[in-house]
């Protein structure tokens, strides 16, 4: 009887292994779909009413073509007075304005056109499979009357393929297959400068807490000393050790000369 039963439970096994294999790779799957898609990351804080800089993020989700093109466009129902990418390697960037239908006043001026896309192409071979590139852009002047800033964007590939990360997510259900990159906006910080803080406020506040910073410099001071004597004794213990494992080595060969000498007379 047990003889008969061993294969029956081979195949049980086999045939649940399998199943567990299947099951694993979907999970990966599913989760490379989810995670690997363009997203927009704030550098610090992006503040209603303040200036952000934020990182756009952009993986390669092929593996037969680069992708050498990509254009963020920004809501111009919240429109921002001023958008400056950061130049990046191997790419050109171009920034597109439209004009608005209601000017928006910022620091005591009218501004009749707003920045509406910005367009990054690759020089060079692009962004190439198993590798992702992020694009840093400057904003602001955020706005105060928004939770959130949608940057619908469209990624091309070498082989002329086209990918829009333009669908927005619903409340309540399932990601969409190609989300837009969606920017979250925190509570109005009291500067309203956000990420791209003011030297002018940086300085105020650095003033502010002098002694502070003295004593915590006067503290780390300590430290920094108290770890360069532990280095210090790190690396005269670590010369001891090499000086005596070359001394018995010496001595080792010495040892093996003259035992084969004995051997000889």
């Amino acid at each position: 009887m047990s003889v008969s039963r061993t294969p029956a439970r081979r195949v049980s096994a086999t045939r649940a292994a399998l199943a567990g294999g299947i099951a694993l790779s979907s999970v990966v799957l599913l989760s490379g779909t989810a995670f690997a898609h363009v997203s927009v990351q704030p550098q610090g804080e992006a503040a209603k009413g303040g200036y952000a800089t934020v990182n756009i993020k952009v993986p390669n989700e092929r593996d037969n073509a680069s992708t050498v093109k990509l254009e963020v466009n920004f809501p111009l129902d919240h429109p921002l007075a001023s958008v400056m990418p950061q130049p990046v390697p191997g790419w050109k960037a171009e920034v597109t304005k439209s004009k608005l239908d209601k000017p928006l006043e910022l620091h005591g001026r009218k501004i009749n056109e707003a920045v509406s896309k910005v367009t990054w192409t690759a020089d060079g071979s692009g962004i190439e499979p198993g590798f992702f590139q992020t694009f840093p852009l400057s904003l602001g002047q955020l706005p105060e009357d928004a939770d959130q800033l949608v940057l619908k964007s469209i990624q091309t590939y070498s082989n002329k393929e086209v990918v829009r990360w333009i669908e927005e997510q619903k409340e309540g259900a399932e990601e969409p297959q190609n989300p837009a990159p969606v920017l979250k906006l925190s509570a109005a910080s009291d500067d309203h400068h956000g990420g791209g803080a003011a030297p002018s406020a940086t300085a105020t506040a650095s003033a502010s807490t002098g002694e502070k910073s003295g004593h915590d410099d006067k503290a780390g001071d300590h430290e920094e000393k108290a770890a360069a004597a532990s280095s210090s004794s790190s690396d005269t213990t670590a010369r001891i050790l090499g000086v005596v494992g070359i001394l018995v080595g010496v001595a080792g060969v010495a040892f093996g000369v003259l035992a084969g000498r004995r051997r000889s007379a």
